[in-house]
């Protein structure tokens, strides 16, 4: 057997069922159950949790502020520093 083949060869592990190179960094994935704010389900291959575990959501694009009509009543933490710089430098548009 060649050095470069036999280099490879040890350089292989096994983790879960999937072969993978260079010391094992790609775990193996399964699926999860996924269930958001308002009770949708659904699945995903994650390395997460084990296999058929659940995974509730407090906080989802369904009820976030950011993501929902209420984004405008949201209050921004950066407004301060927004209304700072542009004293300071003055509302330029790029």
């Amino acid at each position: 057997m060649s050095e470069a083949k036999t280099a490879k060869k040890s350089t292989e592990t096994k983790v879960g069922t999937k072969k993978t190179h260079v010391f094992g960094l790609h775990p193996t994935q399964h699926k999860v159950t996924v269930v958001m704010t308002d009770g949708t389900k659904f699945e995903i291959m994650t390395t997460w949790g084990k296999e058929g575990d659940v995974l509730k959501l407090d906080v989802d694009p369904k009820n976030h502020p950011a993501w929902s009509d209420k984004a405008t009543g949201f209050v921004n933490a950066n407004d301060q520093r927004m209304a700072e710089f542009k004293r300071k430098f003055g509302d330029f548009k790029i």
